[in-house]
């Protein structure tokens, strides 16, 4: 989970979505309210879409983004090219340290993490279409289990205008904080960090403060992990 000090980031909020599931009321006014409060964020043209295959500009733009915001919406998991935009966002998290948050509209994490009803069905029809043993479809089911079990919001029943002044709020707090530096060269460590993560949500309920506690001897990489675990954190703290 390396931060990449190098790399130019030319978008606050890269936003991937389905449009026929959102872009004419969620994603309008959620684009609305972020560049309002000067939050600079890349929405995509999907009428400019030829084909499956995810563009070199999109490429750019999500690796020139400082946060990634995945909405996770009924019919996401359809669209080959959401798909790949989810891969390619995953691993600009794993590679460059980008932020990626899950927005989980009207659909549950474990339907998305799980390939379960909509997502599942979407997931099959993919199978039947590019076979069982495709790369391509592994790859899909791979990020959205990666990204469905990632810290985000979750529509329910709450009230979306609130909700969307929520987002920019801890969009705002997060753009303003400067990430740690995790390491030159990181090894294995966002695993290590995930599994951490995975076990103290086992550990702790929702109300409830955790103390996570790093020990062994000195040199094997605590102060490495604890940078990259606050990382990926910091909106929970």
């Amino acid at each position: 989970m390396a931060a990449s000090s190098n790399m130019e980031r030319n978008y606050h909020v890269f936003l991937s979505f389905r449009g026929t599931d959102v872009r004419q009321g969620f994603l309008s006014h959620l684009y609305a309210a972020l560049d309002q409060r000067g939050i600079y964020t890349f929405v995509d043209s999907e009428e400019l879409r030829k084909g499956e295959e995810i563009s070199l500009m999109l490429m750019r733009a999500i690796e020139e983004s400082r946060i990634a915001i995945i909405i996770f919406s009924e019919d996401y998991a359809s669209s080959p090219w959401c798909l790949e935009e989810a891969v390619k966002i995953m691993e600009c998290r794993e590679r460059m340290g980008l932020m990626v948050v899950p927005f989980f509209y009207k659909v549950e994490p474990r339907e998305v993490r799980g390939g379960r009803e909509s997502y599942g069905r979407a997931m099959a029809k993919h199978d039947s279409k590019f076979g069982k043993d495709s790369e391509k479809v592994k790859r899909w089911k791979k990020a959205l289990s990666e990204a469905g079990s990632l810290f985000g919001w979750e529509l329910n029943s709450r009230n979306e205008a609130e909700l969307i002044q929520c987002i920019v709020k801890e969009l705002s707090i997060h753009l303003n904080r400067t990430p740690l530096h995790v390491a030159n060269y990181p090894v294995k460590i966002d695993s290590q960090v995930r599994q951490i993560i995975s076990s103290s949500k086992k550990e702790s309920d929702n109300d409830d403060a955790l103390m996570i506690g790093l020990w062994g001897a000195g040199g094997i990489g605590k102060t490495t992990i604890a940078k990259a675990l606050y990382n990926a954190m910091e909106r929970q703290f």
